[in-house]
């Protein structure tokens, strides 16, 4: 007997709704997942990429537009992109922005924020941590 599925439209783009064998919707999810990754999903090198040629990405989300905008030197951009997020995402990225400022007690209030402690690498280790996590 062979079991068998009943997935949302949500979960297959264009069908309402399909039944299938969990191998087949392993196969399914794994090509979805390659075609995403090879496609559409942003990763470390493309942004660096993007940086280099000064194209800004359509679909960056917030947090790395505001790291792009730092890492092609416009701190302030970076900063009025972040600083009314409300989460421990932006208030990372409103922490690092501040160290590398050199306002560390302010950094140090963010870093609180974000349930962070300052780290000890430098910021080019510490961009690029925070852009790994965001990706």
């Amino acid at each position: 007997m062979r079991s068998a599925l009943l997935l949302p439209a949500s979960v297959v783009l264009s069908i309402p709704t399909l039944v299938v064998d969990s191998l087949v919707l392993q196969q399914m999810l794994l090509q979805k997942f390659i075609f995403i990754k090879n496609n559409s999903v942003m990763n470390l090198q493309l942004l660096k990429q993007s940086i280099d040629e000064n194209k800004i990405p359509n679909d960056l989300s917030v947090y790395l537009k505001a790291l792009w905008h730092d890492a092609k030197g416009d701190w302030d951009r970076a900063h009025t992109i972040i600083q009314d997020v409300p989460d421990k995402n932006a208030s990372w990225i409103h922490a690092y922005l501040h160290r590398k400022e050199g306002d560390i007690g302010n950094a140090d209030y963010w870093y609180s924020k974000a349930g962070r402690k300052r780290p000890v690498v430098s910021l080019d280790e510490e961009w690029e941590e925070i852009v790994k996590a965001l990706l």
